[in-house]
C-alpha cells in the first residue's frame, strides 16, 4: 500500500468513526502502521491535509462505503478500571471544601472518586464545610458566596449529597473535645511569640507553658474566649517534641480570630487537623479519599484518634495531579487576580474551575471519565486536557450541528456564479435534514486561505462549485465559475476552501490562546440563528462552540475545544 492510500485508508477510518477525520488523528495512524514514516513528518503533512479535507467533503454514504473497502487493525480495548474496596462492609465518605470560592478540576477529582465510592459501594456521601478560618471564607453576600458557589458546581458534577455540614455549626463540640484534652493532660495554652516557639520546637524543647497544670490551662483557655487577642495564645496538642517532623512537634489545634465570620459570632476557633479529627469520627467517616500532600495532616490526625480512643477510618493518598498543558491554580489566587482585573471571573475560560469548564461546554460526563481513569494510585500522574477534551468531543459530537465560518473574512467576486442553491447536511453522520447555501455574485473565504491562493489557482468551495482564481488583490479576489462536478476537483486535487455566502452574519468567538484572552471574529451563515443560546455545534474545520448570545445580525460564542 502506498503513502497516499495509507492515508486515505485512515482518513476514511477517523471521518467514519467520528463524524469528520482530523489530520493529527491520521498522522498518528499512519506513523503506528508505518513507523519508518517518521522520519519523513514534513513531506505528510501536506499531504495529509489535502486527503483529510478531501474526504472531509464526501457525504456519509460515500464515507460507508469507502470504509467497508478495507480492514483496520481492531483497536485494543481497555478494561474498566474498577476502584478497590478496602475491604470495607460500610462505606461513609466525605468532601470537605474550605468555602473560599468555587471548585476547580482538582477539587473535582476527590469530589467525585468519594461520590463514586458512595454510589459503587451503597455508602453514604457527606459534604462538610470546613469553615472555620474566617479569613479563607469567601461571602460577599447571600447570593455570592463560597458555600453557594460550592453547591452549585457539585450539582453540576452530579455529586449525589446525602447530607450537610457545617463545622462553624459545631463549635460547641470542638471546644468540648479541646477542654477533654487539656483534663487528661494531653493539651495547653501556649502564649510563646511565633519565633520563640518555632526555635523551641526546632531544638525539640517545651515551652515554659508544657507543664502548667490541669487547672491554669482551664482558666487559660477560658480566657482566649474573653481577654487574649489575636496571636496571644494558641492551644497545643502534646505530641513527640523528637519526632523527625519539627510541624508534628506540639502543633496547636485552636487559636483565636478576630475577623468577622459570616455565619456565627465567635472569636475562638479549631485549626483543621483538629476540627477534622473530631467530624471525621463523630460522622462515622469510614473511608479518607485525599491527595498524599495531606501525609503530614493524617498523622497529625492520628495523635487525636488516639487520645480519645477512636478506631481511625482507612486512610488512602493518591498522587498528585499535574495538568500539562493547563494550570489548575489555587482559589484564593484566582480571587485576587479577578480583583486585580487580571481575569473577567469565576469562568474566565482560561481557568480550570469547574465554571469556566461548565461556560465552555464541557459534560460533566467527560470530567468524571477523566477523574475515574486517574484513579486512586499513589503515584503522581501527569495528563493533558486533551484526554478530558477527547471525552468530551465523544459525548458532543452527535449532537453538535455543523456550519461554515470564516475568520477575518475576505471577499471573493465570481464571475458567472450558478446563483444556485446548495443543500448541505447539518450533520455528517447524524439524519438531521440539510441547511442551504447560495453561491451568489460575492462569496466569504478566511484570510488564512485567502493568503495561500495565487492567481491561476483553481479551488473548491466545500459542498459547492469549482472556482479559478483570475485576480488577486490586497483583501479581495476575483474569481471566475468553473463548474460543480467533484469528480473534476478530486481528478485536478483541488485545495477545499470554506465559505460563506454574502448573506451572512457576524460572529465573535472568545477563545482562551496562549493564556490570553482574544476574540476572533468572522462571518458564518445564516442558518445558525436555527440554534438556540446555550447549544454546542462546529464550526467545521475550527472547532467545537457553545453559542452564548444570539441576535439577528450577529451572535457571540465561546470556543471549547477541537
Amino acid at each position: 500500500m502506498d503513502v497516499k492510500e495509507l492515508i486515505y485508508k485512515y482518513a476514511i477510518k477517523n471521518a467514519y468513526e467520528h463524524g469528520h477525520a482530523r489530520e493529527k488523528a491520521v498522522l498518528g495512524k499512519v506513523i503506528a502502521e508505518n513507523p519508518k514514516l517518521k522520519n519523513k513528518i514534513k513531506e505528510l503533512i501536506p499531504l495529509i491535509k489535502e486527503i483529510v479535507a478531501y474526504v472531509n467533503n464526501l457525504n456519509r454514504k460515500e464515507i460507508e462505503n469507502e470504509y467497508k473497502k478495507y480492514t483496520y487493525i481492531k483497536k485494543h480495548v481497555k478494561e474498566k478500571k474498577e476502584l478497590p474496596d478496602f475491604g470495607l462492609k460500610k462505606v461513609v465518605v466525605r468532601f470537605a471544601p474550605n468555602p473560599n470560592g468555587p471548585l476547580h478540576l482538582g477539587h473535582a477529582r476527590a469530589a467525585i472518586l468519594n461520590d463514586e465510592y458512595a454510589k459503587r459501594f451503597k455508602g453514604k456521601f457527606i459534604l462538610r464545610f470546613e469553615d472555620t478560618n474566617p479569613y479563607k471564607i469567601y461571602y460577599r453576600d447571600k447570593n455570592d458566596n463560597g458555600y453557594k458557589l460550592i453547591l452549585e458546581d457539585l450539582e453540576y458534577l452530579n455529586v449525589n449529597i446525602d447530607s450537610i455540614v457545617y463545622q462553624s455549626d459545631r463549635l460547641h463540640i470542638y471546644y468540648e473535645h479541646a477542654e477533654k484534652l487539656i483534663e487528661k493532660g494531653l493539651a495547653y495554652v501556649c502564649k510563646c511569640d511565633q519565633n520563640t516557639f518555632k526555635e523551641l520546637r526546632k531544638k525539640g524543647k517545651a515551652c515554659k507553658h508544657r507543664e502548667q497544670s490541669v487547672e491554669k490551662n482551664l482558666r487559660e483557655f477560658e480566657k482566649m474566649f474573653k481577654n487574649y487577642k489575636e496571636g496571644e495564645a494558641v492551644l497545643r496538642l502534646k505530641t513527640d517534641l523528637n519526632h523527625p517532623d519539627p510541624s508534628i512537634r506540639d502543633f496547636p489545634i485552636m487559636r483565636i480570630c478576630e475577623k468577622k465570620h459570616p455565619r456565627v459570632n465567635s472569636r475562638v476557633f479549631p485549626l483543621m487537623n483538629f476540627a477534622v479529627a473530631i467530624d471525621d469520627h463523630l460522622l462515622g467517616l469510614t473511608l479518607v479519599l485525599r491527595g498524599k500532600d495531606h501525609i503530614v495532616n493524617t498523622e497529625k490526625q492520628r495523635y487525636i484518634f488516639k487520645y480519645f480512643g477512636w478506631k481511625e477510618p482507612i486512610y488512602v493518598h493518591y498522587g498528585l495531579l499535574k495538568i500539562e498543558d493547563g494550570e489548575t491554580i489555587s482559589t484564593s489566587e484566582i480571587r485576587e487576580k479577578i480583583e486585580k482585573k487580571l481575569l473577567i471571573g469565576w469562568d474566565d475560560p482560561r481557568l480550570l474551575t469547574l465554571r469556566a469548564l461548565k461556560r465552555k461546554g464541557i459534560k460533566p460526563e467527560a470530567i468524571r471519565k477523566f477523574v475515574l481513569e486517574l484513579g486512586v494510585k499513589e503515584s503522581d500522574i501527569k495528563v493533558s486536557l486533551k484526554t478530558l477534551y477527547n471525552y468530551n468531543r465523544e459525548l458532543i459530537d452527535k449532537e453538535a450541528n455543523r456550519y461554515f465560518f470564516v475568520v477575518n473574512p475576505v471577499k471573493v467576486f465570481i464571475e458567472n456564479p450558478p446563483s444556485k442553491t446548495y443543500k448541505v447536511r447539518l450533520h455528517p453522520k447524524e439524519k438531521r435534514g440539510f441547511r442551504n447555501l447560495k453561491v451568489g455574485n460575492v462569496v466569504y473565504i478566511s484570510y488564512d486561505d485567502f493568503r495561500k491562493i495565487k492567481e491561476g489557482d483553481e479551488i473548491r468551495l466545500m459542498e459547492a462549485v469549482n472556482i479559478k482564481i483570475v485576480e488577486k488583490k490586497p483583501n479581495e479576489a476575483v474569481a471566475l465559475f468553473l463548474n460543480e462536478s467533484l469528480d473534476y476537483a478530486m481528478k485536478k486535487n483541488l485545495t477545499l476552501i470554506h465559505w460563506v455566502p454574502e448573506k451572512c452574519i457576524d460572529a465573535e468567538v472568545l477563545k482562551a490562546k496562549n493564556n490570553e484572552l482574544v476574540y476572533e471574529k468572522g462571518k458564518v451563515e445564516m442558518n445558525i440563528l436555527n440554534e438556540n443560546v446555550g447549544n454546542i455545534i462546529q464550526f467545521e474545520r475550527y472547532g467545537f462552540i457553545k453559542i452564548e448570545e444570539k441576535h439577528r445580525d450577529h451572535i457571540k460564542c465561546i470556543y471549547m475545544h477541537d
